[in-house]
């Protein structure tokens, strides 16, 4: 299944910019791990308000159980929301094969 994930992300009070890039570099780390496993198809980054900080994410698990797993490994997720929706083919994706 594919999943398409909206990640909002709020970077606590007090957080050190050190911290922040500790932070980043361990999910760019994490997010190449999840797209060589292929459970991270495509990310974008949408229209941001001032310091807004926020990602679309297209994601590829089993079932919601196993996207679960797979959002809860990335590091941060412990600042972040997601809002997941599930997507199903359309039978007029120009991204099918051919029938």
């Amino acid at each position: 299944m594919e999943f398409l994930v909206d990640m909002v992300t709020t970077v606590p009070d007090g957080t050190s910019d050190d911290e922040v890039a500790d932070m980043r570099k361990r999910e760019a780390a994490r997010s190449a791990e999840l797209a060589a496993q292929g459970n991270l198809l495509r990310l974008w980054r949408p229209p941001l308000a001032p310091g807004e900080w926020r990602t679309w994410g297209l994601f590829r698990a089993d079932d919601a159980d196993q996207l679960e797993v797979v959002l809860a490994s990335m590091p941060l997720r412990a600042w972040r929301h997601d809002s997941v929706t599930p997507l199903s083919p359309h039978p007029n994706d120009p991204g099918q094969p051919a029938r």
